[in-house]
Order: structure tokens, then sequence, then C-alpha cells
């Protein structure tokens, strides 16, 4: 299987018509559903492993909570009508920080899906000029739509759904 190139050397085209909106949308909401499927009936030492240090799964999963807090902050930038869109935090201090593996796989779930809940209710609240509100991104260092903000969020989600399947088939 090829190897997955690592998020922080991503680079995204962001071309997409404002008329994928609900297509993203759907992917965003769909998230909660397909992590939970993904980690259904692991045993207890394998969501908790962290191979050579990385990340577990419960971990990743706590990552994909903290990062969610970006995204909404993000839609206040927008909403402030900023030129520029806050930093990630790249350290990821508040993952490391937080004690995810001693959490139960169903709160870190519910937690996830409650957030993330919040995220969909915003982006549902917005007409056509909304999502192409536009700001720059400073990692990438290129403008970024509301509407790719939410592609953003989508990709990273699913590099982190396929480094939870990594950590289950043991390729980590």
């Amino acid at each position: 299987m090829p190897q997955k190139i690592p998020w922080i050397e991503r680079r995204f085209a962001f071309d997409l018509p404002i008329s994928m909106f609900p297509n993203i949308l759907e992917r965003l909401r769909g998230t909660p559903a397909r992590l939970a499927e993904r980690i259904h009936g692991l045993p207890p030492d394998l969501l908790r492993k962290q191979p050579g240090g990385s990340w577990s799964i419960l971990q990743t999963i706590g990552h994909l909570i903290q990062i969610e807090g970006l995204w909404l902050q993000r839609l206040d930038d927008y909403d402030a009508g900023l030129k520029i869109l806050r930093p990630a935090d790249m350290t990821n201090r508040a993952t490391e920080e937080a004690d995810y593996n001693r959490a139960e796989p169903d709160s870190l779930l519910a937690g996830f899906r409650q957030v993330r809940g919040q995220l969909v209710r915003r982006l549902e609240s917005l007409d056509d000029e909304g999502v192409a509100r536009s700001a720059h991104h400073p990692r990438l260092n290129q403008p970024m739509r509301v509407l790719d903000l939410m592609i953003f969020a989508a990709e990273h989600d699913d590099h982190r759904l396929a480094r939870i399947s990594e950590l289950i088939r043991g390729t980590i």
C-alpha cells in the first residue's frame, strides 16, 4: 500500500465550485459515524498503543476534538472579516497535554460528535456569499474560502482516519 504523505507536507488546490458545498458538508457530517465504525470492537490495548511514541488511536480522536475548535475559530475569523486566518498550533500542545489514553472511547466519540455538530450547524446557516468568503491561510500561504476550509477539515479527518487504520494494521 502506498504510504500517505505527512499532513504538514500536503498542498491543496482549492478550486471546487461553491455548488459542491452540500457534498463537502455531508462528508464532514459523516466523519463521527465513520470514526465510530472504524474503532468499534477494538481491544483497549490497541486503542491506547503508541508505537514509537506516536499518538494512539484515542489520542488521535482527542486531536480531532481539539482541532475542531480551530475550525470554529476560523469561522469566527471569516465572520469578523479578518484578512488572515488564525494559525494552528503546530506543536499540538493541547493534544499532547491532554490525557486521552485514560478516556473511554465512547466518551471521546461523543465529544467529537458534539463538537462536529456545532461546526455543521454553523456551516448549514451560511448562504452562497458566506461560503465564498475568503481569507489568507498562514501556513499554506494561499487564500482559503470557507468552502476550502471545509475541504481542508474533511481532508484532515481522512488523514487521521488513515492514521487510525495504520495503527490497526500495525504498519506504524
